[in-house]
């Protein structure tokens, strides 16, 4: 049979980059990219996010990593943001209605460092202002005069007291509780035994006048008590007269400097009336002496009363151009909305409303903040806590720790601060569609998304912006510039890593890697002046080098015969089938060897990796198509009576996929044909119940592995591989495989049905039916239909005579 017309040209094994159509010599001639490339649709959904003004049209950017999604959304935003105006700075202040509660207030960017220092520099004049007043000569005369007045008025009363009570024979001491009135002889207090020697008589007059002396100095105690509070008071409105007139002034003029600001103008309202009633909390000044001894460094309790009137600037744009783009690398419920801090004092916790530090909700109000998804998921808390400030649109602090306590504790509530952000989260695919599917707030906040592709069309355009790339990645890392030969060869590897011969890969982190990589080489080698096309080959190779440890390991097996796969010569029921192996950053094709028995009996096909566990569902779904294919192709005339096994030989872990169906189907057909395959060719496909061969992924590097596998047992020139036609646009080959196929000492094979891939196998011919269904002798089809046709009839003779044991006569257990 000839053959020839499957085999795939050496030109279509692999897309060849020309470096005269670079238009180029080296890439120093080439402008840096200034925009992304490959991701057209994904960046339009970003700006599309970024700008639209409605309600829950923030941004969930999905794609694998490497595709710079992360860098291309943070230079759109910022991009953007540039052009946004500057978000309001917000400060925390002492609520003097509600301690517990620091107010928040709002003002135009730049105006919050401002007020800062206004109020900074406020303190400190009222305080030189209050001192010099409290220290002025005239407000100590007039706190003199009331005093004085005072003193004598009290002094004079008790002198008259005193004389009243000498004339009647008594004296005034001080006892435990106060002045007391005592009897007395000859100016002295009588003693207690002078006054039990009294007659009775005596006694009693001495008492009775006594307690009135006493009841007069109590009511002349009292009259100065009340005299002191008065003017304790007049002391005070002195003090609150010489406060205002020092430091009011400078109230009045920031008022009036505010006075478009009402938050502003009602604080600083508050903060005066505040002052003039405590004024003697700031007649000494700011400097505050604390209660007990504190080592250095460790935080007192003991504060200026000054403190309260400061301003917390929560957040100040004054230095920003536009609106704010954050990043969050670690985005707990505390970084998200803020905290407040504390300090211990005495083995309690203390904080006030300066101790409020902001969260990146905070840091990107008005503007954009961007986040990991799956960061935020896995912090307890945080993604509820997301929710609801976007649902809420205020920004509420919270902690972990409110969360969490069981025992109800005291602490600041401070106002919440309004929310106006866009939020943009990274993450897979898979987190997408589980959010989408399984949260009900998600839909709803997250309205756009921008997904991001992993391989882009190649053409003449995306050709030159592969070769921009690299010349963006030498200017930024100071790397010598490419050649057009050694572009070319990057471009190549674009398309191998696409897995298309029409398509690069977008998965520019590997791009970006090889630059760097064949740079170093070309350091090595000292090519200063270019990188060549040597250097980047030398890259991709010294890579594979580092990786394919395994893949090393595994041939030396099949070379020693460890691992059996056979390369030449013909087999019934035997074939070799190629197993993708994932190692990480590098992917072998494994060659592996697939049986098949039958015989006869009502079982049909057996998978026995499915009996044993170690098959898949997608890989159980193949084989069930198989039977499906059995039953159109040969069961119109008679039943399909037989029974067969087919397994993957030397196979310890699960088989997934339907890449090995055609493998299978065609050992099947063979066990059951009792015709020979030709064991120096293997076999990757898919495949329907009509018998079409179905394109499947990783052809190149299955092509790869057999070859390798080949090349340790010796090529022979009859050797290849079997692929569905529709890989064929995939095929990036490596250069080795493909000089061997144009020396015809390998070759690949393009199918599109299971009966082109059988006359290569087997060297006979598929085979038609007539109009009756049936195949003609010689070819494939007839031999296994021949083969079908004696299983049910000695299946029905069979059933018609004694029944095997644990069988009734139907044949069924």
């Amino acid at each position: 049979m000839d053959d020839n017309r499957y085999r795939v040209k050496p030109d279509q094994l692999r897309w060849v980059c020309d470096p005269q159509a670079l238009g180029f010599e080296t890439t120093a001639e080439l402008e840096p990219l200034a925009s992304p490339i490959g991701q057209e649709r994904a960046m339009a959904a970003i700006d599309f996010g970024a700008n639209i003004a409605s309600e829950g049209y923030n941004v969930f950017v999905l794609g694998p990593v490497g595709t710079g999604r992360s860098t291309m959304t943070r230079q759109a935003l910022e991009r953007i943001a540039k052009t946004r105006p500057q978000p309001d700075d917000w400060c925390y202040v002492y609520n003097f209605e509600d301690p517990r509660a620091p107010r928040a207030i709002g003002l135009p960017a730049g105006k919050g460092s401002e007020l800062r220092e206004d109020i900074d520099e406020l303190i400190e004049d009222i305080n030189q202002a209050i001192t010099r007043a409290f220290d002025s000569e005239d407000y100590q005369n007039q706190r003199d005069e009331l005093l004085k007045d005072f003193r004598e008025q009290r002094a004079e009363r008790l002198q008259q007291f005193e004389q009243e009570a000498d004339e009647a024979g008594f004296t005034v001491g001080r006892g435990p509780g106060g002045l007391v009135v005592a009897p007395a002889t000859n100016g002295e207090m009588m003693s207690p035994q002078d006054y039990a020697k009294l007659p009775e008589e005596e006694r009693k007059a001495v008492d009775r006048r006594r307690e009135e002396l006493q009841d007069k100095l109590i009511d002349i105690l009292r009259h100065s008590q009340r005299q002191e509070k008065e003017v304790r008071e007049k002391v005070k409105e002195l003090d609150r007269e010489v406060v205002e007139f020092a430091a009011g002034h400078y109230f009045d003029d920031l008022q009036a400097k505010y006075q478009q600001y009402p938050e502003v103008v009602k604080q600083l309202a508050q903060m005066k009336q505040d002052l003039i009633e405590n004024v003697a909390q700031f007649r000494d000044g700011e400097e505050q002496t604390p209660q007990l001894p504190m080592p250095p460094g460790f935080p007192s309790l003991e504060r200026s009363p000054y403190d309260r009137y400061r301003l917390n600037l929560l957040l100040g744009h004054s230095d920003m151009e536009g609106a704010p783009v954050v990043f969050e690398s670690n985005p707990t419920i505390d970084n998200l909305t803020g905290q407040i801090e504390h300090q211990t004092h005495m083995g309690a916790l203390v904080t006030d409303f300066t101790m409020i530090k902001p969260g990146a909700l905070h840091r990107a109000n008005g503007g954009y903040l961007l986040l990991e998804a799956k960061a935020v998921l896995s912090r307890p808390f945080a993604w509820e806590a997301l929710k609801r400030c976007l649902k809420n649109k205020e920004i509420r602090v919270e902690s972990l720790q409110d969360q969490l306590r069981w025992l109800s504790t005291v602490s600041l509530e401070p106002e919440p601060i309004p929310l106006d952000v866009k939020v943009v989260l990274l993450g897979s695919p898979q987190l997408y569609y589980l959010l989408y599917t399984y949260d009900e707030d998600f839909s709803k906040l997250f309205k756009v998304k921008a997904d991001f592709n992993i391989v882009m069309d190649r053409g003449e355009e995306a050709l030159q912006q592969y070769a921009r790339f690299v010349a963006t990645r030498c200017q930024m890392e100071d790397l010598p510039a490419f050649s057009a030969p050694a572009v070319a060869k990057i471009a190549e590897y674009g398309a191998r890593a696409a897995g298309d011969q029409g398509k690069f890969t977008t998965r520019f982190v590997e791009v970006a890697d090889l630059v760097r990589e064949a740079a170093h080489w070309a350091n090595e080698n000292g090519n200063s002046d270019a990188v060549t096309v040597e250097d980047v080959q030398q890259a991709i190779d010294h890579h594979i080098w580092r990786s394919n440890r395994i893949e090393q390991r595994i041939l030396e097996l099949i070379e020693q015969g460890t691992i059996m796969v056979d390369t030449e010569g013909e087999a019934v029921g035997q074939i070799n089938g190629i197993a993708l192996l994932p190692l990480g950053d590098y992917m072998i094709g494994k060659p592996t060897r697939l049986t098949a028995r039958s015989f006869l009996g009502r079982t049909g096909i057996v998978n026995i990796e499915r009996e044993a566990e170690l098959s898949g569902p997608i890989h159980n779904k193949g084989m069930l198509i198989l039977s499906g294919y059995l039953g159109q192709k040969y069961s119109s005339r008679f039943p399909l009576s037989c029974a067969a096994s087919i397994s993957f030989e030397q196979s310890y872990e699960e088989v997934e996929g339907d890449s090995a169906a055609c493998a299978e189907l065609y050992t099947l057909l063979s066990s059951l044909g009792e015709i020979p395959i030709k064991q120096g060719l293997a076999v990757t496909g898919s495949v329907n119940q009509h018998g079409q061969v179905q394109p499947v992924g990783g052809v190149t590097r299955k092509i790869e592995g057999f070859f390798a596998t080949c090349k340790v047992k010796g090529l022979t020139g009859e050797q290849g591989v079997i692929i569905p036609a529709g890989n064929v646009r995939h095929l990036m080959l490596r250069e080795e495989v493909v000089q061997a196929v144009q020396d015809n000492k390998f070759h690949i094979y393009a199918v599109e049905t299971i009966d082109e891939g059988l006359q290569i196998l087997t060297g006979m011919p598929a085979g038609e039916p007539d109009e009756e269904g049936n195949y003609p002798e010689g070819t494939v089809h007839g031999a296994v239909q021949d083969r079908l046709r004696q299983f049910a009839e000695a299946l029905k003779e069979y059933g018609a005579g004694p029944a095997l044991p644990g069988q009734g006569k139907d044949g069924k257990k």
